[in-house]
Protein backbone atom coordinates (compact mmCIF):
# COMPACT_ATOMS: atom_id res chain seq x y z
CA UNK A 1 0.00 0.00 0.00
CA UNK A 2 0.76 3.08 -1.46
CA UNK A 3 0.93 6.48 0.99
CA UNK A 4 1.14 9.93 -0.74
CA UNK A 5 2.72 12.61 0.84
CA UNK A 6 1.08 15.81 1.57
CA UNK A 7 2.79 19.09 0.95
CA UNK A 8 3.70 21.25 3.98
CA UNK A 9 1.95 24.42 3.89
CA UNK A 10 3.45 27.39 3.38
CA UNK A 11 3.80 29.92 6.49
CA UNK A 12 0.85 32.53 5.63
CA UNK A 13 1.58 36.02 5.25
CA UNK A 14 0.44 37.87 7.76
CA UNK A 15 -3.10 40.14 6.36
CA UNK A 16 -1.35 43.82 7.65
CA UNK A 17 1.84 42.63 5.55
CA UNK A 18 -0.22 42.47 2.60
CA UNK A 19 -1.77 45.79 3.32
CA UNK A 20 1.60 47.58 3.58
CA UNK A 21 2.74 46.09 0.44
CA UNK A 22 -0.93 47.08 -1.26
CA UNK A 23 -0.89 50.31 -0.16
CA UNK A 24 2.60 50.47 -1.21
CA UNK A 25 1.46 49.58 -4.67
CA UNK A 26 -1.52 52.49 -4.63
CA UNK A 27 -0.17 55.78 -5.42
CA UNK A 28 -2.61 58.34 -4.29
CA UNK A 29 -3.10 61.54 -5.84
CA UNK A 30 -5.00 64.55 -5.75
CA UNK A 31 -7.48 65.58 -8.14
CA UNK A 32 -4.88 68.55 -9.13
CA UNK A 33 -2.16 66.18 -9.80
CA UNK A 34 -4.49 63.85 -11.64
CA UNK A 35 -5.92 67.05 -14.07
CA UNK A 36 -2.17 68.42 -14.34
CA UNK A 37 -0.94 64.40 -15.55
CA UNK A 38 -4.24 64.31 -17.83
CA UNK A 39 -2.87 67.68 -19.44
CA UNK A 40 0.35 66.77 -19.92
CA UNK A 41 -0.97 64.45 -22.56
CA UNK A 42 -2.92 66.87 -24.33
CA UNK A 43 -0.30 67.85 -26.86
CA UNK A 44 -2.21 70.92 -28.29
CA UNK A 45 -2.79 72.20 -24.61
CA UNK A 46 0.62 71.82 -23.93
CA UNK A 47 1.30 73.81 -27.09
CA UNK A 48 -0.70 76.53 -26.29
CA UNK A 49 0.88 77.12 -22.88
CA UNK A 50 4.35 77.08 -24.38
CA UNK A 51 3.43 79.95 -26.89
CA UNK A 52 1.59 81.70 -23.58
CA UNK A 53 4.75 81.19 -21.44
CA UNK A 54 6.93 83.09 -24.71
CA UNK A 55 4.51 85.81 -25.05
CA UNK A 56 4.03 86.61 -21.31
CA UNK A 57 8.17 86.71 -21.10
CA UNK A 58 8.49 88.95 -23.62
CA UNK A 59 5.63 91.23 -22.04
CA UNK A 60 7.62 90.87 -18.86
CA UNK A 61 11.10 91.85 -20.58
CA UNK A 62 9.26 94.01 -23.29
CA UNK A 63 12.12 96.89 -22.49
CA UNK A 64 14.71 94.77 -22.07
CA UNK A 65 13.90 92.84 -25.48
CA UNK A 66 13.14 96.43 -26.97
CA UNK A 67 15.80 97.88 -29.56
CA UNK A 68 14.27 101.55 -29.04
CA UNK A 69 11.53 103.07 -26.40
CA UNK A 70 8.15 103.41 -27.61
CA UNK A 71 8.06 107.08 -28.70
CA UNK A 72 11.22 106.28 -31.05
CA UNK A 73 10.70 108.24 -34.54
CA UNK A 74 13.33 108.11 -37.60
CA UNK A 75 11.13 109.95 -40.30
CA UNK A 76 13.74 109.21 -42.74
CA UNK A 77 12.67 105.44 -42.52
CA UNK A 78 9.35 105.35 -43.23
CA UNK A 79 7.53 101.97 -43.62
CA UNK A 80 11.00 100.49 -43.96
CA UNK A 81 11.28 96.96 -44.56
CA UNK A 82 12.39 94.67 -41.83
CA UNK A 83 16.22 94.71 -41.26
CA UNK A 84 17.48 91.23 -40.43
CA UNK A 85 20.91 90.38 -38.47
CA UNK A 86 22.99 88.37 -41.50
CA UNK A 87 25.83 86.75 -41.01
CA UNK A 88 27.04 86.80 -44.94
CA UNK A 89 28.11 89.86 -46.56
CA UNK A 90 27.71 90.91 -49.89
CA UNK A 91 31.37 89.52 -51.32
CA UNK A 92 29.88 85.78 -50.11
CA UNK A 93 32.51 86.24 -46.59
CA UNK A 94 31.03 84.83 -43.59
CA UNK A 95 31.06 86.89 -39.87
CA UNK A 96 31.47 85.75 -36.88
CA UNK A 97 29.75 88.43 -35.40
CA UNK A 98 25.80 89.19 -36.78
CA UNK A 99 25.40 92.74 -38.59
CA UNK A 100 23.39 94.76 -40.59
CA UNK A 101 23.89 97.22 -43.73
CA UNK A 102 22.84 100.64 -43.33
CA UNK A 103 19.70 101.45 -46.04
CA UNK A 104 19.23 104.41 -48.62
CA UNK A 105 15.83 105.34 -50.20
CA UNK A 106 15.87 105.33 -53.73
CA UNK A 107 12.34 105.82 -54.36
CA UNK A 108 10.58 107.62 -51.77
CA UNK A 109 7.02 107.47 -54.11
CA UNK A 110 7.66 103.49 -54.09
CA UNK A 111 8.99 103.70 -50.39
CA UNK A 112 12.06 101.21 -52.60
CA UNK A 113 15.02 101.10 -50.11
CA UNK A 114 17.95 99.27 -50.58
CA UNK A 115 20.87 98.23 -48.72
CA UNK A 116 24.49 100.06 -48.57
CA UNK A 117 26.91 97.30 -48.55
CA UNK A 118 29.88 100.32 -47.46
CA UNK A 119 28.30 100.46 -44.51
CA UNK A 120 28.42 97.83 -42.11
CA UNK A 121 27.10 98.07 -38.21
CA UNK A 122 27.39 94.81 -36.34
CA UNK A 123 24.70 94.01 -33.89
CA UNK A 124 25.84 94.34 -30.12
CA UNK A 125 24.08 92.36 -27.38
CA UNK A 126 23.52 93.54 -23.29
CA UNK A 127 24.31 97.62 -24.97
CA UNK A 128 23.38 100.48 -22.90
CA UNK A 129 20.33 102.61 -24.40
CA UNK A 130 17.33 104.89 -23.23
CA UNK A 131 16.84 104.02 -19.09
CA UNK A 132 13.88 102.16 -18.07
CA UNK A 133 12.64 100.61 -14.87
CA UNK A 134 12.77 96.64 -15.16
CA UNK A 135 9.57 95.31 -13.96
CA UNK A 136 8.60 98.59 -12.96
CA UNK A 137 11.51 98.41 -10.16
CA UNK A 138 14.91 98.23 -10.91
CA UNK A 139 16.51 101.32 -12.98
CA UNK A 140 18.94 100.40 -15.71
CA UNK A 141 19.89 101.25 -18.88
CA UNK A 142 20.62 97.72 -20.37
CA UNK A 143 18.94 96.49 -23.89
CA UNK A 144 19.35 93.03 -24.85
CA UNK A 145 20.55 93.99 -28.79
CA UNK A 146 21.26 96.14 -30.81
CA UNK A 147 23.63 98.57 -32.90
CA UNK A 148 25.54 101.79 -33.24
CA UNK A 149 23.98 105.01 -34.46
CA UNK A 150 23.39 106.44 -37.17
CA UNK A 151 22.71 102.47 -37.63
CA UNK A 152 18.85 100.73 -37.92
CA UNK A 153 17.77 97.26 -36.50
CA UNK A 154 14.05 96.47 -37.74
CA UNK A 155 13.22 93.29 -36.89
CA UNK A 156 9.72 93.69 -38.16
CA UNK A 157 9.80 97.21 -40.41
CA UNK A 158 8.72 100.18 -39.30
CA UNK A 159 5.09 101.96 -39.30
CA UNK A 160 3.78 104.81 -41.30
CA UNK A 161 5.93 107.61 -38.92
CA UNK A 162 9.30 105.35 -38.72
CA UNK A 163 8.44 103.69 -35.35
CA UNK A 164 10.05 100.10 -34.93
CA UNK A 165 6.77 98.01 -35.35
CA UNK A 166 9.41 95.03 -32.89
CA UNK A 167 9.50 98.02 -30.48
CA UNK A 168 5.88 98.67 -30.18
CA UNK A 169 3.99 95.50 -30.08
CA UNK A 170 6.22 94.17 -27.54
CA UNK A 171 5.20 97.39 -25.53
CA UNK A 172 1.96 96.76 -26.75
CA UNK A 173 1.44 93.12 -25.36
CA UNK A 174 1.26 94.92 -21.66
CA UNK A 175 -1.50 96.32 -22.73
CA UNK A 176 -3.34 93.50 -24.86
CA UNK A 177 -2.20 90.53 -22.59
CA UNK A 178 -3.18 91.94 -19.67
CA UNK A 179 -6.58 93.27 -20.22
CA UNK A 180 -7.93 90.02 -20.34
CA UNK A 181 -6.42 88.65 -17.00
CA UNK A 182 -8.00 91.80 -15.50
CA UNK A 183 -11.38 91.49 -17.14
CA UNK A 184 -11.66 87.87 -15.97
CA UNK A 185 -10.17 88.33 -12.33
CA UNK A 186 -13.20 91.60 -12.05
CA UNK A 187 -15.73 88.68 -13.78
CA UNK A 188 -14.87 85.75 -11.82
CA UNK A 189 -15.76 87.03 -8.50
CA UNK A 190 -19.12 89.00 -9.41
CA UNK A 191 -19.99 86.36 -11.42
CA UNK A 192 -19.59 83.30 -9.01
CA UNK A 193 -20.96 85.15 -5.99
CA UNK A 194 -24.42 86.41 -8.15
CA UNK A 195 -24.97 83.42 -9.67
CA UNK A 196 -24.32 81.25 -6.52
CA UNK A 197 -26.69 83.53 -4.35
CA UNK A 198 -29.63 82.91 -7.45
CA UNK A 199 -28.78 79.31 -7.70
CA UNK A 200 -29.00 79.06 -4.10
CA UNK A 201 -31.94 80.41 -2.62
CA UNK A 202 -33.93 79.46 -5.97
CA UNK A 203 -37.42 80.63 -6.40
CA UNK A 204 -38.29 84.75 -6.96
CA UNK A 205 -34.89 84.97 -6.02
CA UNK A 206 -33.56 83.34 -8.79
CA UNK A 207 -35.83 84.58 -11.51
CA UNK A 208 -35.54 88.31 -10.41
CA UNK A 209 -31.59 88.32 -10.66
CA UNK A 210 -32.05 85.96 -14.23
CA UNK A 211 -34.06 88.19 -15.32
CA UNK A 212 -31.72 91.29 -14.88
CA UNK A 213 -29.17 89.12 -16.11
CA UNK A 214 -30.79 88.45 -19.22
CA UNK A 215 -31.63 92.46 -20.04
CA UNK A 216 -28.01 92.91 -19.98
CA UNK A 217 -27.41 90.33 -22.24
CA UNK A 218 -29.77 91.05 -24.94
CA UNK A 219 -28.13 94.30 -25.67
CA UNK A 220 -25.68 94.17 -28.19
CA UNK A 221 -22.67 93.55 -26.69
CA UNK A 222 -19.91 94.97 -29.75
CA UNK A 223 -22.36 97.98 -30.51
CA UNK A 224 -22.99 98.47 -26.86
CA UNK A 225 -19.43 98.48 -26.12
CA UNK A 226 -18.25 100.82 -29.19
CA UNK A 227 -21.38 103.05 -27.09
CA UNK A 228 -19.65 103.25 -23.95
CA UNK A 229 -16.19 103.84 -25.30
CA UNK A 230 -17.54 106.83 -27.61
CA UNK A 231 -18.46 108.95 -24.63
CA UNK A 232 -14.90 107.78 -22.76
CA UNK A 233 -13.37 111.42 -22.01
CA UNK A 234 -10.92 112.29 -24.49
CA UNK A 235 -8.50 114.11 -22.65
CA UNK A 236 -7.67 111.30 -19.91
CA UNK A 237 -4.42 109.66 -19.88
CA UNK A 238 -3.55 105.90 -21.38
CA UNK A 239 -3.39 104.37 -17.89
CA UNK A 240 -7.07 106.04 -16.90
CA UNK A 241 -7.88 104.92 -20.69
CA UNK A 242 -7.18 101.56 -20.75
CA UNK A 243 -8.86 100.80 -16.88
CA UNK A 244 -12.29 102.52 -18.23
CA UNK A 245 -11.95 99.82 -21.11
CA UNK A 246 -11.44 97.08 -18.84
CA UNK A 247 -14.13 98.15 -16.61
CA UNK A 248 -16.63 98.36 -19.73
CA UNK A 249 -15.61 95.10 -20.94
CA UNK A 250 -16.00 92.81 -17.36
CA UNK A 251 -19.65 94.94 -16.79
CA UNK A 252 -20.87 92.86 -20.20
CA UNK A 253 -18.60 89.67 -19.26
CA UNK A 254 -19.87 88.62 -16.19
CA UNK A 255 -23.43 88.06 -17.39
CA UNK A 256 -22.94 84.43 -19.58
CA UNK A 257 -20.64 83.68 -16.03
CA UNK A 258 -22.92 83.94 -13.36
CA UNK A 259 -25.66 81.88 -15.37
CA UNK A 260 -23.25 78.86 -15.77
CA UNK A 261 -22.51 78.91 -11.78
CA UNK A 262 -26.22 79.17 -11.48
CA UNK A 263 -26.80 75.83 -12.88
CA UNK A 264 -23.77 74.82 -11.08
CA UNK A 265 -25.00 75.23 -7.19
CA UNK A 266 -28.80 74.10 -8.66
CA UNK A 267 -26.86 70.65 -8.69
CA UNK A 268 -24.26 71.15 -5.96
CA UNK A 269 -27.31 72.72 -3.29
CA UNK A 270 -28.72 69.13 -2.86
CA UNK A 271 -25.44 67.39 -1.76
CA UNK A 272 -24.68 65.57 1.05
CA UNK A 273 -21.96 68.28 2.23
CA UNK A 274 -24.34 71.13 1.59
CA UNK A 275 -27.48 69.40 3.95
CA UNK A 276 -24.49 68.51 6.65
CA UNK A 277 -23.57 72.30 6.85
CA UNK A 278 -27.17 73.05 7.27
CA UNK A 279 -27.69 70.77 10.17
CA UNK A 280 -24.71 72.42 11.79
CA UNK A 281 -26.42 75.75 12.00
CA UNK A 282 -24.36 77.82 9.20
CA UNK A 283 -25.73 80.62 7.66
CA UNK A 284 -26.30 80.66 3.83
CA UNK A 285 -23.83 82.87 2.99
CA UNK A 286 -21.09 81.02 4.39
CA UNK A 287 -22.49 77.96 3.08
CA UNK A 288 -22.22 79.33 -0.44
CA UNK A 289 -18.81 81.13 0.21
CA UNK A 290 -17.23 77.92 2.15
CA UNK A 291 -18.99 74.63 0.54
CA UNK A 292 -20.32 75.44 -2.62
CA UNK A 293 -18.69 77.96 -4.41
CA UNK A 294 -14.91 76.19 -4.23
CA UNK A 295 -16.54 72.99 -5.01
CA UNK A 296 -16.49 75.12 -8.83
CA UNK A 297 -12.78 75.93 -9.10
CA UNK A 298 -11.88 73.56 -12.00
CA UNK A 299 -15.25 75.28 -13.59
CA UNK A 300 -14.10 78.45 -13.18
CA UNK A 301 -10.31 78.06 -14.24
CA UNK A 302 -11.56 76.57 -17.36
CA UNK A 303 -14.18 78.78 -18.33
CA UNK A 304 -11.57 82.15 -17.16
CA UNK A 305 -8.92 80.33 -19.68
CA UNK A 306 -11.72 80.30 -22.28
CA UNK A 307 -13.19 84.02 -21.29
CA UNK A 308 -9.39 85.74 -21.77
CA UNK A 309 -9.18 85.76 -25.65
CA UNK A 310 -12.81 87.51 -25.78
CA UNK A 311 -11.61 90.34 -23.68
CA UNK A 312 -8.61 90.57 -25.66
CA UNK A 313 -10.39 90.27 -28.99
CA UNK A 314 -12.81 93.27 -27.74
CA UNK A 315 -10.03 95.69 -26.53
CA UNK A 316 -8.15 95.03 -30.25
CA UNK A 317 -11.90 95.78 -31.78
CA UNK A 318 -12.19 98.62 -30.31
CA UNK A 319 -8.39 100.19 -30.16
CA UNK A 320 -8.35 98.85 -34.31
CA UNK A 321 -12.17 101.54 -34.77
CA UNK A 322 -10.44 104.03 -32.56
CA UNK A 323 -12.16 103.49 -29.32
CA UNK A 324 -9.63 101.99 -27.63
CA UNK A 325 -6.43 102.50 -26.47
CA UNK A 326 -5.25 105.77 -28.56
CA UNK A 327 -1.92 107.13 -29.41
CA UNK A 328 0.89 107.28 -28.66
CA UNK A 329 0.11 104.38 -26.36
CA UNK A 330 0.51 100.93 -27.51
CA UNK A 331 -1.68 97.62 -28.07
CA UNK A 332 -1.60 95.23 -30.76
CA UNK A 333 -5.39 96.97 -31.66
CA UNK A 334 -4.09 100.22 -32.92
CA UNK A 335 -1.10 99.12 -34.40
CA UNK A 336 -3.10 97.59 -36.64
CA UNK A 337 -4.43 100.40 -38.08
CA UNK A 338 -1.47 101.18 -40.49
CA UNK A 339 -2.63 98.35 -42.57
CA UNK A 340 -5.98 100.00 -42.84
CA UNK A 341 -5.25 101.65 -45.68
CA UNK A 342 -5.22 98.99 -48.98
CA UNK A 343 -2.25 100.57 -50.65
CA UNK A 344 -0.05 100.68 -47.70
CA UNK A 345 -0.63 97.26 -46.75
CA UNK A 346 0.07 95.77 -50.42
CA UNK A 347 3.56 98.09 -50.23
CA UNK A 348 4.12 96.87 -46.27
CA UNK A 349 2.87 93.13 -45.46
CA UNK A 350 4.55 93.29 -42.33
CA UNK A 351 2.26 96.02 -40.53
CA UNK A 352 -0.25 92.78 -40.55
CA UNK A 353 2.31 91.10 -37.81
CA UNK A 354 0.53 92.96 -34.60
CA UNK A 355 -2.77 90.82 -36.13
CA UNK A 356 -0.31 87.39 -36.08
CA UNK A 357 0.10 87.98 -32.59
CA UNK A 358 -3.35 88.50 -31.88
CA UNK A 359 -4.35 85.38 -33.48
CA UNK A 360 -1.41 83.53 -31.78
CA UNK A 361 -2.31 84.99 -28.20
CA UNK A 362 -6.36 83.74 -29.30
CA UNK A 363 -6.01 80.48 -30.31
CA UNK A 364 -3.16 79.78 -27.14
CA UNK A 365 -5.38 80.29 -24.93
CA UNK A 366 -8.46 78.24 -26.55
CA UNK A 367 -5.60 75.15 -26.68
CA UNK A 368 -5.33 75.58 -23.20
CA UNK A 369 -8.78 75.87 -22.23
CA UNK A 370 -9.86 72.78 -24.15
CA UNK A 371 -7.19 70.91 -22.63
CA UNK A 372 -8.38 72.06 -18.64
CA UNK A 373 -11.74 71.11 -19.96
CA UNK A 374 -10.59 67.95 -20.74
CA UNK A 375 -8.19 67.60 -17.58
CA UNK A 376 -10.91 68.63 -15.31
CA UNK A 377 -13.22 66.15 -16.77
CA UNK A 378 -13.10 62.85 -14.59
CA UNK A 379 -14.80 61.21 -17.50
CA UNK A 380 -11.91 61.66 -19.97
CA UNK A 381 -9.33 61.03 -17.78
CA UNK A 382 -7.26 57.81 -19.13
CA UNK A 383 -4.38 55.90 -16.99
Amino acid sequence: MTSTRVPARAHPVPLQELAAVGAARVVRRTPRELAWRQLRKHRVAMVGLGILAVLYTMMLFAEFLAPYPLDFTDRNRFFHPPILPRFVDAEGRVHLRPFVYATTLVDPQLRIYRPDTSRRYPVRFFVQGEPYRLFWLIPTRVHLFGVDEPGRIFLMGTDQFGRDLFSRILYGSRVSLLIGIMVVSITIPIGMVYGGIAGYYGGRVDNTMMRVVEAIIALPGFYLLITLSAILPTNVGCTTRFYLIVIILSFLGWTGFSRLIRGYVLSLKEREFVLAARALGRDDLGIILRHILPNTASLVLVVATLSIPGAILGESGLSFLGFGVREPCASWGNLLTAGTNLINLSRSPWLLLPGVFIVLAVVAYNFLGDGLRDAFDPRLRSG
